[in-house]
């Protein structure tokens, strides 16, 4: 099995990678999230939205960092409490739940969820304050791994989904890139077709691996309180993910919460079809999960979603978030996903928010002139 997961893309060696090379890949993977949101856009008839994660919700929460020294080993505390998580503190946050397709569907299509969330540290009323930084971002799946292994794969997947016809895409890949590309589409499928749940009730992670202080690495995981409440979906109902949310959020009298984790990369304790591999491999492959068992999460914070928070519509639009622009220097991404999604991400944020200026000017343009042209009748 490992031969056969090697074969599909897994990189086992420094030698079978090449981040010099990556910077002609992470340009084409850029050209080509563009076409994709624009595909998604006019397939749709509908301005451009995000490049993945378009249909999305945003709230406001707090976010409660806690006492990781109390109760814990002397060790272990000392490696948690780094950065932002060094002094038990309370910060805003801008919290958004989507789904991961590029296009607005019913929430009822099979999709993996995301939460994403920006925590403002530019207060002076907070333990952690970083004027420079001013916030910093989190986004999580619900599902354990990223279906894209590296920017390679990201490139091979991109040019399927991009092609007219995604089969005949498929076929003119090379033998290599024919099989990540399968191999993710194979993983999407799994992910996808999970059991349907409110977005309050859904555990989420990061997928991919950041930074803790000067030495260690972690993943990170939003775990749902066991008493978050919700009520049955609405199966006929397209937005009912998002219209169950509301209605938590505005009749519910306690607020769904969500214990945050941090996973640390043990090198010595996992592995991999029972072997024991570098620190690289669990870093540069983002579709190789990290057991639990050989490396369990610790909590350190709460995500508390706020009663009637609900933001409107075009703030939720405007809202981002940036996982590579909006991190404290010890808490930085890292990764070969990492390094290209930045670059994609960044350039599908800046058309999109350019085409919500423009349109914007037109709007504001067409309201100035209907007094002229009632004068001109």
């Amino acid at each position: 099995m490992l031969f056969l997961t090697r074969l599909f893309g897994v990189t086992g060696s420094d030698a079978e990678r090449s981040v010099a090379g990556e910077q002609s890949i992470i340009e084409q993977i850029v050209e080509l999230v563009l076409v994709a949101q624009s595909k998604a856009a006019t397939e749709q008839k509908r301005p451009l939205r995000r490049g993945t994660h378009a249909k999305g919700i945003c709230v406001r929460g707090q976010f409660e960092v806690l006492d990781v020294k109390a109760g814990r080993d002397p060790v272990l505390a000392a490696r948690l409490a780094k950065g932002i998580f060094a002094t038990p503190g309370i910060y805003p946050a801008v919290v958004r739940f989507g789904n991961s397709d590029s296009k607005v569907n019913s929430d009822f299509k099979p999709d993996v969820r995301s939460l994403s969330f920006s925590v403002d540290l530019a207060r002076e009323d907070t333990p952690f304050s970083d004027p420079n930084g001013a916030r910093q971002d989190f986004s999580l799946q619900n599902a354990t791994i990223l279906p894209i292994n590296d920017a390679t794969a990201f490139l091979a997947i991109m040019k399927v989904l991009t092609a007219s016809n995604p089969l005949a895409g498929l076929w003119s890949l090379p033998v290599k890139d024919k099989l990540r590309a399968l191999r993710t589409l194979t993983l999407v499928q799994f992910q996808t077709h999970q059991k349907m749940k409110p977005y309050q009730q859904l555990r989420y992670w990061s997928n991919v691996p950041f930074r803790h202080g000067p030495v260690d690495v972690v993943k990170q995981s939003a775990t749902p309180s066991a008493d978050n409440s919700a009520r049955p979906l609405e199966s006929n109902n397209p937005n009912g993910l998002q219209d169950e949310l509301v209605r938590h959020l505005g009749e519910d009298g306690k607020m769904s919460s969500f214990d945050f984790g941090l996973q640390f990369l043990d090198a010595g304790k996992m592995t991999y079809w029972g072997q024991h591999m570098g620190p690289n491999f669990w870093t540069e492959n983002a579709s190789v999960q990290w057991n639990e068992a050989e490396a369990p999460f610790h909590t350190v914070a709460r995500l508390t979603l706020l009663p009637k928070s609900q933001l409107s519509p075009d703030a939720g639009e405007a809202a981002y978030f940036d996982v590579t622009k909006h991190a404290t220097p010890d808490s930085t991404p890292i990764g070969s996903i990492n390094r290209a999604r930045q670059h994609g991400e960044a350039a599908s944020r800046k058309a999109r928010l350019q085409a919500d200026s423009m349109g914007e000017t037109l709007r504001n343009s067409s309201d100035h002139s209907k007094p002229l042209l009632a004068q001109k009748q």
